[in-house]
C-alpha cells in the first residue's frame, strides 16, 4: 500500500461528506436502532452540514489515499474544549475515519501520526478526542497511542442519548 496524506480543501468537501456518512454507518449501524441511524444521517450528520465544515478556520482536514483511492480522513478542530482542559493549549481530533476496506492497513496510524505532528507544530500541550464508550476497537486504538480517559459527555444519535468518553494525550 502506498499511503499519501494531504491537506484537504473546499474542493474535497463532497468526498469528505461521503466518507463520513458511509464510515459512520459501517461502524455504528449494527449496534444502534435503524430509526436512530436514519435520523442521525438525514438530520444531524447530513452531507450539507459535513460539507460546510470543510474550509472553516477552526477545522483542518487531512485526507488519506492509497494511490488514488480515498482511504480515510482526520478532522482536527482548534476551537472549544472541555472545561477540564482549560489550563492547556489543546487540539481536538474531532474525527478520525478509515474506510471499511482500509481498517487494519495503517490508515488510522498514519492519520494519528499526522494529528500529533500538527498539534506539536501548533505548540499544543494536549491532543484530545471523544469516543463512544461501546466502541472498544477505537478505545483500544487510542489507548495504544497513550490516550487516557479524563471525562464523559453526552452524544445524541437520533433520539438515543449515548455516552462518549473524553480521552487526552499529553504532548
Amino acid at each position: 500500500m502506498s499511503l499519501i496524506i494531504r491537506l484537504a480543501s473546499a474542493a474535497d468537501a463532497q468526498l469528505i461528506a461521503d466518507i463520513s456518512q458511509q464510515t459512520f454507518y459501517d461502524t455504528f449501524a449494527a449496534d444502534n436502532r435503524t430509526e436512530d441511524m436514519h435520523k442521525f444521517l438525514t438530520q444531524q450528520f447530513t452531507k450539507g452540514r459535513l460539507m460546510m465544515e470543510v474550509g472553516t478556520p477552526e477545522n483542518t482536514f487531512f485526507l488519506a489515499f492509497d494511490n488514488t483511492i480515498a482511504a480515510g480522513y482526520v478532522k482536527l478542530r482548534d476551537a472549544k474544549k472541555p472545561t477540564a482542559l482549560f489550563p492547556f493549549n489543546a487540539l481536538e481530533v474531532a474525527r478520525i475515519y478509515a474506510t471499511k476496506e482500509m481498517i487494519g492497513k495503517g490508515v488510522g496510524k498514519a492519520l494519528m501520526q499526522k494529528s500529533i505532528a500538527i498539534a506539536k507544530e501548533r505548540n499544543k500541550e494536549v491532543i484530545w478526542l471523544g469516543v463512544w464508550e461501546k466502541n472498544k476497537r477505537a478505545i483500544d486504538f487510542y489507548t495504544r497511542w497513550g490516550f487516557v480517559k479524563f471525562g464523559e459527555c453526552d452524544f445524541l444519535l437520533g433520539d438515543d442519548v449515548q455516552r462518549d468518553w473524553l480521552m487526552k494525550k499529553m504532548l
